[in-house]
């Protein structure tokens, strides 16, 4: 039985937590957050205790700890793990600052401990199964990839002024999503950039629209696009066009009725956000890191997976500020 200190007792908080509890090969001890009632009552639902981070790090029960507080902290908190010899499960991004990803690596590898940053789409089955097939060969050599992901709506302004902006806050997860299905590391980047849904993101240096090109040594492409803005619901995919033929993985519904009369056909709307559309590969991310710490084998997705995707996304601002193809050795 794997122990667990929680740092984190917000709305992706909450959804590790439950999966810890249905896991049967994990327990939750301590839950942290600096709203202390937050931290009471998620550590009440789960038969946990409310600590501070001093305490759960000094329990020698805890093998583990899980990073789902505010990306401010994750640096110092992986940091603080490593010290106490906890394998980490943090949710991305490590930092916004490459030179502090950098410190907190440096920390982890020093301890020899495993840390797994949460790119949770990786563990999506679709995804995965994407993913095996371009490994077996099943559509050639890889040479494009095009991921689309929306947002139902427009985070809160005060959220957007401390995310670090859309690249590193949301297309991150797509940044991390090519670089799995390239099998390529990009090294350049070009990037365009508005605020489409709301002048107020504008007001705040952010882009709520992103179109981004990636380009391999080989000269594999990926396209990336994202908006904070989709009428029609959470819109998810990702096609990959290889040599011998193609794989898409689409959106997830509800059910999969569809209906068809004079006016029209139709079916329903994508799931409407990512708790929902994810729910599978949370549950699935968080098994495969207790798989990892129980037997001692290699997490799925490291810490250098976490310094990589930022990368791309320093290289996507670098992109939008000057107008140009940036190559990622420029920000590395």
């Amino acid at each position: 039985m794997l122990v667990f200190a929680q740092f984190g007792a917000g709305r992706i908080g909450a959804i590790h937590a439950a999966n810890l509890a249905a896991s049967g090969g994990a327990r939750l001890a301590h839950v942290v957050d600096v709203h202390e009632a937050a931290a009471a009552s998620l550590a009440a639902r789960h038969g946990a205790e409310s600590s501070d981070a001093l305490t759960a790090l000094r329990d020698p029960a805890v093998g583990a700890v899980i990073i789902a507080s505010s990306t401010d902290t994750h640096a110092d908190l992986v940091i603080a793990a490593a010290k106490a010899g906890k394998a980490i499960f943090c949710e991305k991004p490590i930092d916004l600052s490459l030179a502090r990803v950098d410190q907190a690596i440096a920390a982890v590898q020093a301890a020899g401990v495993p840390m797994l940053v949460g790119f949770n789409r990786r563990f999506d089955p679709s995804f995965a199964e994407l993913h095996r097939r371009i490994r077996t060969g099943a559509i050639g050599v890889v040479e494009q990839v095009v991921i689309t992901s929306r947002d139902p709506g427009l985070p809160p302004v005060e959220y957007l002024r401390v995310s670090g902006g859309q690249f590193r806050d949301m297309t991150i997860h797509d940044f991390d999503m090519a670089r799995w299905m390239l099998g390529e590391e990009p090294v350049e980047v070009f990037a365009y950039g508005a605020a489409l849904v709301d002048p107020a993101v504008a007001a705040v240096g952010d882009t709520d629209s992103c179109m981004v090109l990636l380009r391999t040594a080989s000269g594999r492409m990926a396209h990336i696009n994202n908006s904070r803005r989709a009428s029609y619901g959470y819109d998810q995919r990702v096609e990959v066009h290889g040599s011998l033929g193609r794989l898409m993985a689409g959106n997830r519904v509800p059910t999969t009725v569809e209906q068809a009369d004079a006016q029209s056909d139709s079916r329903e709307k994508p799931l409407h956000f990512f708790l929902e559309r994810y729910a599978d590969a949370y549950r699935l991310e968080l098994a495969a890191f207790i798989e990892a710490v129980t037997h001692g084998t290699p997490v799925p997705v490291g810490a250098q997976d976490g310094r990589q995707a930022l990368m791309l996304a320093e290289a996507a601002l670098r992109s939008l500020r000057d107008n140009r193809p940036v190559k990622v050795s420029e920000v590395a």
